[in-house]
């Protein structure tokens, strides 16, 4: 059909021009897709249902108007009204229900679409043998496979047209190579596998993009956007100047590469667990199972009536890419998690979506917004417009849409994100206004006490004065900022990025904790999302084992227990009336010189040798932790150099032990009940009846806190527990929610950085390579290329073991092995059992049962 008449179906059925534009379609309707002479009718009564020959097509259209199939300006548009009346009074009585004909058309879709026409062509052409008789390896799988190549050996573009010129040499001559790494990368971007380079101000102040992608300096600084002034000049005025810019964001575009996840059948299936594949029993499993999920289908339920459509959650951090803590640099990814996944595939590295790559040297800060627009830009349209997507699984095609429910970040990725300043005062984003803060004169910092408020009314602790502050406490806990408050009280708030972005820090006095108006708000469903940001759990976690361990051991740097914090406890007693733990505050001596009692969880040389003596001996099962052993240092009653992974796994076994054999009851209690709260709260299925238990458990172990250890030991980190119970009802287990998942994807990010004089560049051809191979693994399994980690295959039917990683290891012989042919050796029952469960786990099922049969 012509662009010209493009429209002609709006125009009244009468006229010439629908007329004309009917005849024009149908010749070409009949040129390229006929079968048999015949085409699927397009009028509003078949919604290409049905097939006909040319001329019952023709009065089809005529009588009951036409329906373009992949026009998505016909559901969008609408007639004028003069055009409207004056097509009714020549319409048929049958056209009142062309508003549930199109329902039933859009439901009745079927076969791909034109982009998964044109992605299915190009993966069965790239099917083709490589030349003739070739029966190793096709032409799409060679492409791929020469691309990994070259971003995994660092070979340049002129190493690859070499090498590709060899190849021509020696394979026969009807051999299908590519002709050069671009002709290559052409393939890729077809496919969806590829970025995008916008220039950005180096001060973060903007983007060149949309409406500026032609500007040369910042409108905000007035700073250049390339590297140096002198670029610009060249002697030679025929050459075009090479102008490099000083800062380049690079941006991964989501909608072809979430429309391949339809494409591939069996990914296709696993995009919709969490509505057919989840276990309704009453257990919280997955996000789907929180109170925020349920309450957004409330709020949207044309959205939750497709379960095909996508709910992501964005995860950033930063890292230095350079492996070493003598070059300050800092990269911020920005990755989706896919929660239409099942847990043990939406935190997989291949299902880990990177979106973003922020580039260093300097953190972002709250400019952040600045480098998301892209990004939200395409969440916007996919939520408002969607996308027509075909779904291998059922061989239909559908409208996707898209919500962005939710952001995994650090705490200071928290406050980046959010907006919300999370040092000083109110650095609570939960409590918001309401949090209890008391600044701490002599260690110049806040302490954040008062948990007796998330107490039931009835306790006796509200009304324990003595073994507390000294006062009684008859309030509430504080209720979380609404989406719709938060926008009213920032609607008019002046966002300033760049150089003008306000710091992070906040004073003492300062009383305005917000430090923008988050991007995310400009989603229109963003402010009815119940869980906006998640606490990181598992720096939460390490952070409790910091102090609580450098506490106890009385660690330099890191106890909490020390003269400036014993000097507040009195310094508060006497200016703020709280009397916090009077048996530790300090007697001033006739010399002037100031005498601090023992506190109850101190311990002598013995006891910490023991201490760390235990922990030093403990014998782990493979694969549960790292060699905790090499972070104890028994000599210098010393815990250092453990990961978060270590310090959940000491948290939660080994901590209640030593604490039982080494501290006092008073003590070792509340520090048990501790480690079972975080051991509860990381349970895969939580039952929410338990969850009131553990609120409670967590509420009470945190007073008991409060009368051993000084306020010092309450930063905000030992505070947040206390809110996690909350963001479980809403948001499901934890497991899903933090940042192992991402931390472990960053690690993956950094080996890509190979070149150090542009660490985001190679990161992101490190990205597309891994991509490619994915790409092979999912869509070419015909192929033989290489397969790093777990992958999903179109013609196997998966369960989820295959997505899990291998257990155990094989048995090395050991010694020398004989000369002679062994014709059996003889083993004990536990290596028998152990070889036999390496089997049953790391073996496919099929090769399993034939041993069985």
């Amino acid at each position: 059909m012509d662009k010209g008449n493009k429209g002609w179906w709006e125009f009244p059925r009468w006229s010439d021009v629908y007329e004309q534009g009917t005849d024009e379609y149908i010749e070409k309707a009949f040129a390229t897709r006929s079968q048999g002479n015949q085409i699927s009718c397009p009028c509003c009564t078949c919604h290409h249902r049905y097939w006909y020959d040319r001329n019952d097509i023709r009065d089809h259209i005529i009588c009951n108007r036409f329906v373009p199939r992949n026009d998505e300006s016909f559901h969008l548009r609408r007639m004028s009204p003069e055009r409207e009346a004056e097509d009714l009074q020549h319409d048929e009585p049958s056209n009142v229900n062309d508003g549930i004909e199109e329902l039933l058309y859009n439901a009745l879709r079927e076969g791909p679409n034109e982009e998964a026409k044109k992605f299915l062509n190009l993966i069965e052409e790239g099917q083709q043998e490589l030349y003739s008789g070739c029966k190793k390896m096709s032409r799409l799988a060679f492409t791929f496979r020469l691309y990994i190549y070259k971003c995994d050996y660092k070979l340049p573009d002129v190493a690859i047209a070499g090498l590709l010129e060899f190849f021509r040499e020696v394979l026969p001559d009807d051999a299908m190579l590519p002709t050069s790494t671009h002709e290559a990368k052409k393939v890729l971007k077809l496919l969806g596998l590829d970025y995008k380079k916008i220039d950005a101000c180096p001060n973060d102040c903007m983007l060149y993009w949309a409406e500026h992608a032609n500007a040369t300096s910042c409108h905000v600084c007035g700073t250049s956007r390339w590297k140096s002034k002198e670029s610009d000049q060249n002697d030679n005025s025929n050459e075009k100047p090479r102008r490099i810019p000083s800062k380049v964001l690079r941006y991964f575009p989501i909608k072809k590469r979430l429309q391949r996840l339809y494409m591939c059948a069996e990914t296709a299936s696993y995009m919709t667990w969490h509505k057919y594949g989840r276990e309704n029993d009453g257990l919280l499993r997955h996000p789907a199972d929180g109170q925020a999920w349920i309450n957004f289908d409330k709020k949207y339920p044309s959205f939750s009536n497709e379960p095909r459509n996508v709910r992501l959650a964005l995860a950033t951090d930063g890292f230095n890419p350079f492996q070493t803590m003598s070059i300050v640099h800092s990269t911020w990814p920005v990755i989706l998690v896919n929660y239409n996944l099942p847990p043990w595939l939406a935190t997989k590295s291949e299902f880990l979506m990177l979106s973003l790559l922020i580039p260093g040297p300097l953190s972002p800060r709250n400019s952040i917004d600045v480098y998301l627009q892209p990004l939200m830009k395409d969440v916007d349209d996919l939520w408002q417009f969607g996308l027509e997507t075909y779904d291998a699984s059922t061989n239909t095609r559908f409208d996707m849409h898209v919500a962005l429910l939710s952001t995994i970040s650090d705490f200071l990725g928290y406050a980046m994100l959010s907006g919300w300043s999370i040092k000083g005062k109110f650095a609570c984003p939960c409590c918001h206004y309401e949090v209890d803060s008391v600044y701490l004169k002599y260690s110049h910092k806040f302490c954040y006490m008062s948990h007796r408020k998330w107490l039931d009314s009835d306790h006796p602790w509200r009304y324990n004065k003595r073994s507390f502050n000294g006062h009684i406490e008859t309030r509430n806990e504080p209720v979380r900022l609404t989406g719709g408050e938060i926008e009213q009280l920032l609607h008019d708030f002046p966002n300033e990025f760049g150089e003008e972005q306000p710091k992070m820090r906040q004073d003492a006095d300062d009383p305005n904790p917000w430090r923008k108006f988050s991007i995310f708000f400009k989603l229109p469903y963003w402010k009815h999302c119940d869980l906006r940001h998640n606490l990181d759990v598992m720096h939460i976690d390490k952070n409790m084992f910091d102090n609580v361990i450098g506490t106890l051991l009385a660690i330099p740097g890191k106890t909490k227990d020390n003269v400036a914090a014993r000097r507040d406890l009195k310094n508060l007693r006497e200016e703020k009336g709280l009397r916090w733990v009077p048996e530790l505050e300090g007697k001033e001596l006739e010399d002037g010189s100031e005498e601090f009692p023992t506190s109850m969880f101190w311990m002598n040389d013995d006891e910490k040798q023991l201490f760390c003596q235990t922990i030093k001996n403990a014998k782990l099962p493979q694969g549960y932790a790292s060699n905790i052993s090499r972070c104890v240092q028994v000599g210098d009653r010393k815990i250092t150099g453990y990961k978060s992974h270590d310090a959940h796994f000491m948290m939660h076994y080994l901590l209640p032990i030593v604490a039982k054999e080494t501290l006092s009851r008073h003590v070792a209690t509340p520090i048990i009940r501790m480690s079972n709260f975080f051991k509860g709260i990381w349970k895969k299925a939580i039952d929410p009846q338990d969850l009131d238990n553990l609120q409670s458990e967590i509420v009470e172990t945190l007073c008991q806190f409060e009368g051993i250890f000084p306020p010092a030991f309450f930063d905000i980190m030992v505070h947040l527990p206390v809110h996690l119970v909350e963001e479980i009802k809403l948001g499901g287990p934890v497991a899903i929610r933090c940042m192992y998942a991402i931390e472990r994807y960053l690690r993956e990010l950094k080996l890509d950085a190979r070149n150090k004089g542009r660490p985001e560049a190679s990161m992101a051809e490190g990205f597309l390579a891994k991509e490619c191979e994915r790409f092979v693994a999912r869509h070419l399994s015909k192929s033989k290329g290489p397969s790093k980690g777990p992958s999903v295959h179109p013609n196997q039917t998966s369960t989820p073991q295959k997505f899990l990683p291998k257990l155990g290891h094989p048995i090395k012989g050991r010694g020398k092995t004989s000369k002679k042919k062994q014709v059996g050796t003889m083993i004990d029952h536990t290596t028998w059992s152990q070889a036999h469960q390496y089997v049953l786990f790391n073996c496919d099922c099929e090769e399993v049962e034939r041993y069985i049969k």
